[in-house]
């Protein structure tokens, strides 16, 4: 999904820098992206060290105007059987490097009254699916920072809006449905569609919400579903 969102932003004309854990993977997406797309390898879950990598960030390409926080981990297990350490780690990464990465970003945006943050939250934030519980979690409490950030950061002009994106085609959803026919066709009833989504759906919904196009649209969750929010 992030690589789509980074194609899509590059192919709208911004110069882009992805992050990742896995340098090999980083630096193939960065080069198979082309001309204008950077690659930076780090793990989101280095809280701590967030400001100073946004810092060198900053120093070396210069202003960030739009920020997509789309890192993600997924973990399919009974509520009774998750362990507090497997959802701190979700939340970590779902939630407050989030944060992190919003506060140490935004100071430049709202010095300069200007700046888009997409936050990507997921279906599981408006219904129970089972088996998700530190995930949910973490992507619900997404939409309530939204609202106090936006609150907070409107009066600078600097919007933020948070995607759901639906069942989208990546192998994060393939990790899920695999091995769970069962899951899987439960999940294909349920969209009007009857298919999943695309992980371009959601760059394009990325670059929408922070192109001029979008400019009065500011603390909007937007589902990315096919219409699975409101299939019966």
């Amino acid at each position: 999904m992030g690589y789509a969102i980074a194609k899509q932003f590059k192919e709208a004309g911004a110069e882009v820098i992805i992050l990742g854990r896995t340098e090999n993977k980083i630096m193939k997406a960065a080069q198979e992206l082309g001309e204008g797309v950077h690659g930076t390898v780090f793990d989101v879950t280095r809280i701590k060290e967030i400001p100073r990598l946004v810092e060198m960030i900053t120093t070396k390409y210069g202003t960030i105007d739009i920020l997509v926080n789309c890192a993600g981990k997924h973990l399919k297990k009974p509520a009774l059987e998750t362990t507090d350490e497997e959802f701190n780690d979700i939340l970590q990464i779902h939630l407050m490097s989030v944060f992190a990465f919003v506060r140490e970003f935004g100071r430049g945006m709202v010095e300069r009254k200007d700046g888009s943050i997409i936050l990507i939250s997921s279906m599981t934030a408006i219904m129970g699916m089972g088996q998700v519980v530190a995930y949910s979690a973490g992507k619900s409490a997404i939409l309530g920072m939204m609202k106090n950030l936006v609150a907070e950061f409107a009066p600078y002009h600097v919007r933020i809006n948070t995607i759901a994106p639906g069942w989208i085609d990546t192998p994060m959803l393939r990790q899920v449905i695999d091995t769970d026919p069962e899951r899987k066709q439960k999940i294909l009833n349920r969209i009007p569609a009857k298919a999943f989504g695309e992980p371009d759906d959601i760059g394009n919904a990325c670059v929408y919400l922070s192109s001029e196009a979008g400019k009065y649209v500011n603390g909007v969750f937007l589902p990315v579903d096919g219409g699975g929010a409101v299939g019966f």
